[in-house]
């Protein structure tokens, strides 16, 4: 019988009650899909791609990532440099060292939009980038570049 699959859920807990429901539903796929999964919280969503790197360089073994979090539009240009540069060090992962992620970081204008996005009752983003990561996991067996 093969080893379940084996998920580092990334999250940022900023907008705690947004990030809970993003939770929610990628824990419900990665049950539903018999892998296991640990929770890492970081500050922010900026600090993602850093502690995806860190786990991959550590001792521990993840088949995939699941990076979770909201950034809201402030007033400031933060939210351009926060939003950018965590997807792009997320891709780089992905590309550069061959990591299947799930990228689960909402980026909206307000609350109402992250509720829309996270809800598992309405966008369930948490359970479609869950999905997303097993999908990817299966890319990296096809071609044998499994760890």
């Amino acid at each position: 019988m093969p080893k379940p699959l084996h998920i580092l859920i990334v999250e940022s807990p900023y907008y705690k009650d947004i990030t809970e429901e993003l939770i929610k539903g990628a824990v419900a796929v990665l049950e539903e899909a018999g892998a296991t999964y640990e929770r890492l919280d970081v500050p922010g969503a900026f600090e993602i791609p850093a502690a995806i790197r860190f786990a991959e360089d550590s001792d521990q073994v993840f088949d995939g990532y699941i990076g979770l979090g909201c950034v809201i539009r402030g007033e400031t240009s933060h939210y351009d440099y926060v939003c950018g540069e965590s997807a792009r060090g997320l891709q780089e992962l992905a590309i550069k060292d061959r990591l299947a992620i799930g990228y689960g970081v909402l980026t909206v204008e307000n609350r109402d939009q992250a509720w829309a996005r996270a809800s598992v009752d309405k966008g369930n983003k948490g359970g479609f980038v869950a999905e997303v990561a097993l999908r990817m996991i299966e890319l990296k067996q096809k071609f044998g570049l499994t760890t």
